[in-house]
């Protein structure tokens, strides 16, 4: 039986993550665990998490380290290092998930690949009014989703279309566009391979494509999760990125270079 771990990342806000965790309590196939990588968010969040593990249907983790900025790479480091699974998904704790999204990533694994989800996004004041409501996806009516569609709550419906897993999927195995953290999955030993995140990317950006595409020069092809695999992305301020465009060129660097495989501060580091 294949144990997935689900790395969610959070950062000091508990009402968004109440709603990635309930979604991910409604999964039609519970055969994971829930490993919350918390970058340093205040006391009330340890204590929400606290609670949410008493009511978990799966075993649940909190996995914490001090505030010092934005370190996503550090901390998802540090969760997948204590991961009971073979097969990870990574999920922003702002990210509310439809009932088959275990059971599809599950479907999906394959060895050798990675898997890139994507995303609806939620305008403000319905991210509000979703988090105020304590509301859910699982029980929402297609009727539904394209009335907030023509009221322009989502910005978009096709991620919701589900086509049956075929070739395309595989059609572009070494594209990097697109990949994100917010709904990635690989198996563990291959992100092993890479040393994981690299922590020289400090502050926001692009993390996440590093790890993308050190994978792909280490062989690991991409697969595409759209029309299979959305999730909803709640609406929040833009990230501070004043790393932004160190990170960029720190990426670009190794874009262009395949030799570069191994993350230079990862998870061997621990």
């Amino acid at each position: 039986m294949l144990l997935i771990s689900v790395i969610v990342t959070t950062y000091n806000w508990k009402e968004a993550l109440s709603r990635c965790l309930e979604s991910l309590f409604f999964q039609d196939n519970l055969d994971f665990e829930i490993i919350i990588a918390d970058d340093g968010s205040r006391a009330d969040t340890a204590e929400f998490i606290a609670y949410y593990a008493q009511r978990s249907p799966v075993p649940m983790k909190h996995v914490y380290h001090e505030d010092d900025g934005f370190r996503a790479a550090k901390i998802r480091n540090k969760a997948v290092l204590n991961c009971a699974g073979d097969y990870l998904i990574f999920l922003d704790g702002d990210c509310v998930t439809l009932p088959h999204f275990i059971s599809r990533h599950k479907q999906m694994a394959q060895q050798a690949y990675f898997v890139a989800g994507n995303r609806i996004l939620l305008n403000q004041s319905f991210t509000q009014s979703i988090i105020e409501e304590s509301q859910l996806f699982h029980e929402t009516p297609w009727l539904t989703f394209i009335k907030w569609r023509l009221q322009k709550k989502i910005n978009r419906l096709l991620p919701l279309v589900y086509l049956p897993l075929n070739q395309f999927r595989l059609a572009r195995p070494n594209y990097w566009g697109g990949a994100m953290t917010c709904n990635l999955a690989m198996w563990k030993n291959d992100f092993y391979a890479v040393n994981g995140f690299d922590e020289c990317f400090y502050g926001w950006g692009y993390e996440d494509s590093d790890l993308i595409i050190r994978l792909i020069h280490n062989g690991v092809k991409r697969k595409e999760g759209r029309f299979a695999l959305p999730v909803f992305h709640l609406w929040h301020k833009p990230n501070n990125r004043y790393q932004q465009e160190n990170n960029y060129q720190l990426f670009m660097q190794r874009v262009n270079d395949s030799t570069f495989i191994r993350a230079k501060k990862g998870i061997s580091e621990k």
